[in-house]
């Protein structure tokens, strides 16, 4: 996201406050194994969820988000073939959403890879009341068992709109102190990971603490650098992106 930042902004400083808190979705996209892959695949438009680098960004036609994605694809004509990356899950799930086939890249978000599908159950179960609600990360085993589905503005849309008074969050839980703040009457419970680990939380995500945000602002760095050759690549697909939202 910094990196988009910076290539919406590249006169502007942007700021990490730790440069190891990355991304495992972006990770599992190599910027040369997708050249070779789009390259396999000549005739293919190509759709990337904005959750990857900005070198997958500069060889991408349009970028996505988990809100707009759905949308954005029930636009490309019908006769045209699309490539979707990085995130197989949530192509699988644009894919029915959409009715379009598309050659999806095999990544995935590893957060959204560990939920456990039985302690799901288990906690339906146990909150039988609840709704279950999910990103579209998540894989189909699991939106299966969903109620709700969608991006993370769309869940807290949703938990304030809903007559639910209980929620099974599927997503990152960091969300359920969002969900807490706009609505406080309401319960919330995260769902562990296979084993019940705790590896629902994103390690990445967890890097960037108080601390490093403020020793961040006041020495004004690490600071984020980007090629100005990958970045205007990679702003011609966002901008597309904005245009085809309007």
């Amino acid at each position: 996201m910094a990196e988009t930042a910076k290539i919406l902004c590249p006169d502007k400083k942007v700021l990490i406050p730790d440069l190891n808190a990355g991304c495992s979705l972006a990770d599992e996209c190599p910027e040369d194994d997708f050249k070779r892959f789009i390259n396999q695949n000549p005739d293919h438009y190509v759709i990337s969820y904005i959750n990857c680098s900005a070198a997958v960004k500069a060889q991408s036609d349009l970028i996505c988000t988990s809100s707009n994605a759905v949308d954005l694809v029930k636009q490309i004509p019908k006769n045209v073939p699309i490539i979707f990356a990085p995130d197989k899950n949530l192509g699988r799930w644009v894919e029915k959403e959409s009715g379009r086939s598309m050659k999806l890249w095999p990544g995935s978000c590893s957060v959204h890879e560990t939920f456990s599908e039985e302690a799901v159950i288990k906690m339906k179960i146990k909150y039988p009341e609840s709704e279950i609600i999910a990103h579209p990360e998540c894989t189909e085993v699991l939106l299966n068992h969903a109620d709700f589905i969608g991006s993370t503005s769309k869940l807290l849309n949703h938990v304030q709109r809903s007559s639910a008074r209980e929620f099974i969050v599927l997503t990152e839980p960091g969300i359920i102190h969002q969900m807490e703040l706009i609505e406080p009457s309401k319960d919330y419970f995260d769902v562990p990971g296979i084993d019940g680990c705790s590896c629902n939380e994103c390690p990445y995500m967890r890097l960037n603490t108080i601390e490093k945000v403020i020793c961040s602002l006041e020495s004004l760095s690490p600071e984020l650098e980007l090629e100005k050759e990958i970045s205007l690549k990679a702003l011609k697909p966002i901008q597309r992106m904005l245009e085809m939202s309007k």
